[in-house]
């Protein structure tokens, strides 16, 4: 996986040294915002204005080149999407969880079974690399579970064939409201759907949400895949749909590598954010397919060096920074490059949110190569960001939001504002580019 934790830091030097000089106070706005279509300068605030105009095309886009995130081929093993394969054949070191009484009919409870099943290969010392499968061609019915590490081989890998289901009743979640399928601390572990599916049976949740039924109170709902504290990690083709809130999230962990995973739930559904990234490093995100009520991908909190690349998005609420400084609190964000992305009908395109009264950064951030279709707020910076029944009161504080680039984003907007950068009075954007930007409104 790489490890770059200064590869933007380097081009951002480049590109903000140009700007620090400039006295933005007292330049006319019109000379600062690039005249982008559907861009509304009066929302901009009057310190607002550090897009480089003026820096040659040619010199930026060299430095820009030389200096953004690469990933290689063979990095990738096996990035392959597997709901079109057949099932492989078994081979030394695989246990099947119907070697522990799994039955896979939907109805009976397989929870144990699966905790016994992950017990015997974690706890493998052979030579040879332990695999647990979940057969095709059936479904299981799981209550909350964690699959505890550390293991003893070197490395595992869990095969999802068949499918796995949650449980829909909250009493089954009463020790721990957050997770559903929690993978702990486990190192050098892959998975792979192999056609299979991950269905977190949502459906309950979502209508006792108050974002859906405002007489219900406002409570948390499991993340369907929890990867925590996770190094070394790989997840290839996994399918999730339906998550309870969010689909697949990875947090304290490093060198994640996700290909092809598959995200699918109701545009209405409440807080179903399909890939989220908290307090990680070193994560590529290649290849997702994400349908979802919530963000396609959240990076929120601790993330650094994260890439996520030919993303395809919507329905759901776009790729979002964020959000961040909520309560007061202190967030860090840094070094994340999404390149290459189709986003079609969400509510919002690529946002970065911050909450007012919190402190820290996000910084260092790339969206290049986005097409967009039917895009509410295709590009949008908002530190002022509240997502709460009471307005929120004005702040001294706030989330700092620095050297930003928009590149190469092209498409239509379902909002006549195509870009919007609703800025801190106090703590207000810093080093914003755009280049080769082309939105248009498409009016209904």
């Amino acid at each position: 996986m790489l490890q770059q934790s200064l590869f933007l830091f380097l081009f951002f030097t480049l590109i903000s040294s140009s700007l620090c000089g400039s006295s933005f106070q007292d330049e006319p706005l019109a000379n600062l915002v690039e005249h982008t279509p559907g861009s509304d300068p009066s929302a901009y605030p009057s310190f607002f204005g550090t897009i480089d105009k003026d820096r040659p095309a040619d010199d930026l886009e060299a430095s820009f080149t030389s200096l953004q995130m690469k990933y290689e081929a063979d990095q990738i093993t096996e990035p392959r999407r597997y709901d079109h394969l057949g099932t492989p054949g078994s081979s030394p070191g695989e246990v099947s969880v119907e070697d522990f009484r799994a039955e896979g009919y939907g109805e009976s409870d397989d929870t144990e079974a699966f905790k016994k099943a992950w017990d015997e290969i974690c706890s493998s010392d052979t030579d040879v690399q332990p695999v647990l499968v979940v057969p095709k061609n059936k479904k299981y019915y799981v209550k909350p579970i964690t699959f505890l590490g550390p293991c003893k081989s070197d490395s595992i890998t869990l095969k999802i064939l068949g499918t796995i289901e949650a449980s829909n009743d909250p009493a089954h979640y009463k020790n721990d409201r957050y997770h559903w399928l929690l993978f702990y601390n486990i190192n050098n572990f892959k998975v792979e759907g192999q056609g299979g599916t991950i269905d977190g049976n949502g459906k309950t949740w979502w209508e006792n949400s108050c974002k859906i039924n405002s007489s219900k109170p406002c409570t948390v709902a499991p993340t369907a895949v929890t990867f925590f504290q996770c190094h070394d990690l790989k997840v290839y083709g996994l399918n999730v749909q339906n998550a309870q809130e969010m689909h697949v999230s990875f947090e304290q962990s490093v060198n994640v590598q996700a290909v092809n995973i598959v995200v699918t739930s109701s545009g209405t559904s409440p807080n179903t954010d399909g890939i989220h990234v908290a307090l990680s490093e070193n994560v590529q995100i290649i290849s997702p397919i994400i349908k979802a009520g919530d963000d396609c991908i959240s990076i929120v909190n601790g993330s650094k060096n994260i890439e996520a690349i030919d993303v395809t998005c919507g329905p759901g609420h776009g790729i979002s920074i964020g959000s961040l400084g909520a309560k007061k609190s202190e967030a860090q964000v840094s070094n994340v490059l999404v390149n290459g992305a189709k986003i079609t009908g969400t509510m919002n395109g690529v946002r970065i949110k911050t909450w007012q009264g919190g402190s820290g950064y996000a910084e260092n951030i790339i969206f290049q190569n986005i097409k967009m279709d039917n895009v509410g707020n295709p590009i949008i910076i908002d530190q002022n960001y509240c997502d709460q029944k009471t307005p929120c009161n004005e702040q001294s504080s706030a989330v700092q939001v620095r050297n930003i680039f928009y590149k190469n984003i092209t498409g239509t907007s379902a909002t006549k504002m195509t870009t919007t950068f609703n800025c801190s009075k106090t703590f207000p954007c810093e080093g914003i580019m755009q280049q080769g930007i082309d939105l248009v409104y498409k009016a209904k």
